[in-house]
């Protein structure tokens, strides 16, 4: 595929099939994150590769999450709760991604944006290789213990998302973007 096939074609996938997905195909997609560009090489970008554990468990603290903001009867919430877990455990494999954190906020800005790039170099990979992939940045991935089951400090990294990998069950058709014309200027 060539690269203009890869951006036009891509799309954010949310339904995954049942097929498992190696570690030789994920690991493929992460590499080209660490080729994304960065201001002074700090490579701030940081990958978890979640084993079956650990996705359960972040599973759980969605449904956690879900619940707290939710005024329901017990009924209702325990298959909302049943709902939100098993959202995340229909994704074939799970992500977190950090961007290291260094106190200076200008310097943090731009890493930032390292690691939006170095993730639309995983997404476009992902999609070369026939996988789909969605990149989340739901309200759970800041709670504390997010954090904690995952093992990042919060004053030495952020978590910037997870991103979800698989198989599509379905690939949706394109939404239409506005022309260039409409966002882009000419200037003197």
């Amino acid at each position: 595929m060539n690269l203009f096939d890869a951006i036009h074609s891509r799309r954010t996938i949310k339904q995954f099939t049942d097929q498992p997905v190696s570690d030789d195909l994920l690991h493929q997609a992460l590499d080209a994150g660490r080729w994304a560009q960065n201001h002074r090489m700090t490579e701030p970008w940081r990958f978890l590769i979640l084993g079956p554990q650990t996705h359960r468990a972040i599973a759980v603290i969605n449904g956690d999450a879900l619940l707290e903001k939710t005024r329901a009867d017990a009924e209702v919430l325990a298959k909302m709760r049943t709902d939100a877990e098993a959202k995340i455990l229909s994704k074939p494999r799970v992500v977190a991604v950090t961007c290291c954190l260094c106190g200076n906020k200008a310097v943090e800005q731009e890493d930032y944006a390292a690691v939006s790039c170095a993730v639309q170099n995983i997404q476009l990979a992902a999609w070369g290789l026939g996988l789909g992939m969605q990149w989340t940045t739901s309200g759970f991935t800041t709670r504390p213990d997010t954090y904690a089951l995952l093992g990042v400090d919060p004053a030495q990294e952020m978590i910037t998302g997870l991103l979800y990998f698989g198989f599509p069950a379905n690939v949706p058709a394109p939404k239409l973007r506005k022309p260039l014309a409409e966002v882009s200027r000419m200037l003197p």
